[in-house]
This record gives structure tokens, sequence and C-alpha cells, in this order.
């Protein structure tokens, strides 16, 4: 077999797997465009309920599609993939940072290609201010269930809680509907009537408020330079943390080196203890006490304690000094 003949069952299978990787590249884009095409204005819709501000919900509607597309395989995978993206968007629009501060937001007016939204009727207008009125947990449980359309079980689970919690939630919403608006007619009325009648008016009030999602394509693009931005800011702050470890180990000297010590203080000058003379014999004593005068200084000690020094230096007015007696001399009385 010949070289070329080698070569070409190469060529053929590498041209073969790049096809099918563009044909999977184009079927994944296309079932995704399929899915934004057909759920990204009902989205919308339902976020400007879940929010009651058309700006935000755009936004978070796109960012949850853009989510996806960056983890498109595993959207792809999961048995409800409008639900995996309704999750992302209601996330993203109700951010508790997102309630903060709400005399310094922008104003909610059209982009420049997006028609203006019809002034709402007096009902509507009534509708929305009483469900953004409801606390977040129960709004998105009732726009779940009486909105969309989705069983207390899917509620539940879409909003992590359990079912007799997302029940509650429902009832309470339902409750404080029927006394913001008597005009609803829900009071008296069973359960899965008040449903019946809070979807077919959620679903007016959502259709009231058209929504032109921009193109698929957009999107994907927008995912794609979000991702590269992404990486670019890792990479970008992993070299900060690298420069600046690197300013810090130049600046430091080389090698340790301990501080100095101080040198050793001398120890500090104490009196020796006073030696003690042996204590003579009486012979001794006796010859040393009849010639005081033959060697004194064998009889006084070279050495005088300072207490002696000092008590015979000091002495308190008015009393009699007394000398001080050679060590083993006796006391005599006065004899008169």
């Amino acid at each position: 077999m010949s070289e070329h003949d080698r070569r070409q069952p190469e060529e053929s299978s590498d041209a073969t797997s790049e096809s099918r990787g563009e044909n999977r590249f184009d079927c994944s884009s296309a079932d995704f465009d399929a899915l934004y095409g057909v759920h990204a204005g009902p989205l919308i819709q339902q976020a400007v309920l879940l929010t009651g501000r058309a700006r935000l919900a755009r936004r978070a509607v796109e960012r949850a599609f853009q989510t996806a597309w960056q983890r498109w395989p595993e959207v792809r995978a999961d048995p409800d993939p409008v639900g995996w993206v309704r999750a992302a968007a209601y996330e993203y629009a109700l951010a508790p940072w997102r309630r903060l501060f709400p005399g310094l937001r922008p104003a909610e007016r059209p982009r420049p290609g997006t028609p203006a939204p019809p002034p709402a009727a007096p009902r509507d207008h009534a509708l929305l201010t009483a469900v953004l009125a409801l606390p977040v947990p129960y709004r998105r449980t009732l726009l779940l269930h009486d909105g969309v359309g989705l069983g207390l079980h899917e509620t539940a689970a879409e909003v992590e809680a359990s079912t007799p919690a997302a029940t509650g939630r429902l009832t309470h919403a339902r409750e404080f509907l029927a006394e913001q608006l008597p005009e609803l007619g829900l009071k008296g009325l069973p359960p899965d009537r008040q449903g019946a009648v809070l979807h077919a008016r959620l679903g007016a009030l959502a259709a009231s408020r058209p929504a032109v999602p921009p193109p698929a394509h957009d999107v994907r693009a927008g995912a794609e330079r979000r991702a590269r931005l992404t990486t670019r800011t890792g990479f970008g702050a992993t070299g900060l943390l690298a420069v600046v470890a690197l300013a810090v180990s130049l600046g430091t000297p080389d090698g340790y080196r301990p501080p100095p010590r101080r040198p050793a203080m001398a120890a500090s000058y104490a009196p020796a203890a006073p030696s003690v003379p042996s204590i003579p014999s009486a012979p001794a004593a006796a010859d040393r006490a009849a010639a005081p005068s033959a060697a004194p200084s064998a009889v006084r000690p070279t050495h005088r304690p300072a207490h002696h020094r000092k008590a015979g230096r000091t002495g308190r007015p008015g009393k009699s000094r007394h000398r001080s007696l050679p060590p083993g001399a006796r006391l005599r009385p006065d004899v008169r």
C-alpha cells in the first residue's frame, strides 16, 4: 500500500469528525434558538409581573439564556429546560440587592428599538399593584401556580419549599388579593375556582404588556463574550497576585538574620557576708584584755559590717553613742 493510500483514510476520518462536530454545534445552536424563540417572550412577561420593571425583566431573561448557552449540554439534558431557564431568570430578577434603594433606580424607559407599552387599564394596574404588594415568596408561588399553571409539587420544587409551605403561601396570597380587589369575586369560591379566575386575569395582564426579546444569535454572542471576559478576569487576578508576591519577595532581605543580641549585663555587686572570727580561748582573751594596746590590729577586725558603721555614724539626738566592742570581750559591771 502506498503512502498516499495510507493517508487518505486518516484524512477522510478527520474530515468526518470535523463535519460531525460542525453538525453537533449547528444542532445545539438550532435547539437553543428554538427554545429561545418560543419561551423568551412569555418569560419576559412573567418577569414583568414578578418585578414590575420591564427593563429588569428583559435583562433577567437575557442573562438566564446566556447562562443556559454556556451550560447548554446540562440544560439540554434537563427534563424541563424551560423550568431551568425560568428559575435562573427569577433568581436574577429577585436578587436581594436589586431591591435596595428603590429611589435611585433609573426610570423604566423603553430602548430605542423597543415600542413603548400601551397604558394599562385601571383594573390591570390595580391587579399588578396588588400582586407587587405581596411578599416575594408569596408572589413567586402565586405566579408559578396560578399564572404559569404549575402544580403544587412542581411549584414547591421550583421555589425550594415543601408542599405544605407552598400551599400555605398560595392560600395567603389569594386571601390578600380577595381583600384588596373585591371585584375579582374570589371570596366564597373553592380553591380550584379561585385558581381558574386568577389564571385568566394574570394571563390577560401579561398579554397586555408585549415583549420583544433580542435575537437569539445576539444572546449567544453575549454569552461567549461574558465567558471570555470571565476568563480574562481570572487570569488577570492571578497575574496580579503573582506580581504582588514577587514584589514582596524582592523587598524582603535575603536569608534570615536573627535580631542582634544584647550583651549580658554584669552581675550586680553583692557585699560578701562578714566573716565571723573564731571565739578565742579564755587565756588568750585575758591576755588581750590585760594589754589592749599591744596589738590593736589583731584585736579589731579589718571589716566592719555596714549596719554597724551606719549605726555608729547616725544616732538619735539625746542618746549616748556606744562604741562597738571587740568580739570576745566581756562586759564588766561598773564598780563604785
